[in-house]
């Protein structure tokens, strides 16, 4: 077991990849969240702010380190992460703002809070559950997020006992569609997932039998209505700040405008990592933590990760909203 550093005062840092080209406008909407949130709650004097770039996280963490903080919030990236499990065993307590590719375990004194579309994945397999679904055909494209997203749809999937999901690899090209579309037809299941990159969602849909329809989270960025006609009833996983604004925003910090609705969703993770900081910066941690927040309801899991429940938002008449059936 592994001593962490001495704590010598209340502060807590938030270490983010802020001079780093690839991966700095997102350390900066989390910052902007983080510190807005920190402003409303009146502890804006207690944050400490440490940028680093593409390989600096370990100076970064062991300033932190040196300066006796009561909590890191970070680091960002997975990269950063692997980083930090591998080479700086004692590290202060830390809320990391992402999680390991292969799921290892966390050190000791870590936890975890990310916008990772695992979570949503599972909540979907749960949703499709409630409304009935027993057999499900998973479509899946090559990325890596639309695999990773497939995975833990199927493996929340089979928890209750179901079989496997049908897996059925994307192609857009035309002969190998028609001989999806006579597949399916063949065996047509009660709901589908597609874990597809949002352009080929439409196209996808239109070779599907009648069934009920989930996708990967963010498929209506960007999308003009038009578009989103062509998504008619499709479900997916959305955060509270974007889905329903109007419920969060009255007791939250004020919005800042992004044109990118990924930077919003990253200014909601700062927002939600400030709260979950005021927590886990006490002398003892929480053994239980929940959470309403901009990203979703948390709630601590024995992983010491806080599992995440959105919005289920369904696409009608060329507009994304919140499901009224949602589970």
């Amino acid at each position: 077991m592994t001593t962490a550093p001495q704590v010598t005062s209340d502060a807590i840092a938030l270490v983010l990849p802020l001079e780093s080209a690839a991966y700095g406008p997102a350390a900066e909407a989390v910052k902007a969240g983080f510190l807005a949130a920190a402003r409303r709650a009146g502890i804006a004097s207690r944050i400490r702010v440490i940028g680093h770039g593409d390989d600096g996280v370990l100076p970064a963490l062991e300033a932190a380190s040196n300066g006796g903080v009561a909590l890191v919030v970070g680091p960002l990236t997975r990269d950063d992460l692997k980083t930090v499990i591998a080479m700086a065993p004692s590290h202060p307590r830390m809320i990391a703002l992402n999680q390991t590719d292969d799921g290892s375990p966390l050190p000791e004194n870590a936890y975890a809070l990310t916008l990772s579309v695992d979570s949503d994945a599972v909540q979907l397999a749960r949703v499709a559950r409630a409304d009935g679904a027993r057999t499900v055909a998973v479509v899946v494209s090559s990325g890596p997020l639309q695999r990773r997203f497939a995975a833990a749809f199927g493996g929340e999937w089979q928890n209750n006992g179901q079989s496997p999901p049908s897996q059925y690899a994307f192609d857009p090209n035309p002969e190998l569609l028609g001989q999806f579309r006579r597949e399916l037809a063949a065996r047509p299941p009660d709901a589908v997932l597609l874990a597809i990159d949002s352009d080929d969602t439409a196209l996808a849909k239109s070779f599907l039998p009648p069934a009920r329809v989930y996708a990967v989270s963010h498929i209506a960025d960007d999308l003009a209505p038009p578009m989103l006609r062509d998504l008619e009833g499709v479900r997916y996983i959305e955060i509270p700040w974007l889905a329903e604004p109007e419920r969060v925003t009255p007791a939250g910090p004020p919005r800042t405008p992004y044109e990118s609705p990924l930077q919003e969703r990253l200014y909601a993770l700062g927002l939600d990592a400030l709260a979950l900081a005021q927590m886990f910066a006490e002398p003892v941690p929480p053994d239980r933590a929940e959470l309403d927040g901009a990203t979703g309801h948390l709630s601590l899991t024995s992983a010491r990760t806080f599992a995440r429940q959105g919005t289920v938002m369904v696409i009608h008449d060329g507009h994304a909203m919140p499901d009224p059936a949602g589970r």
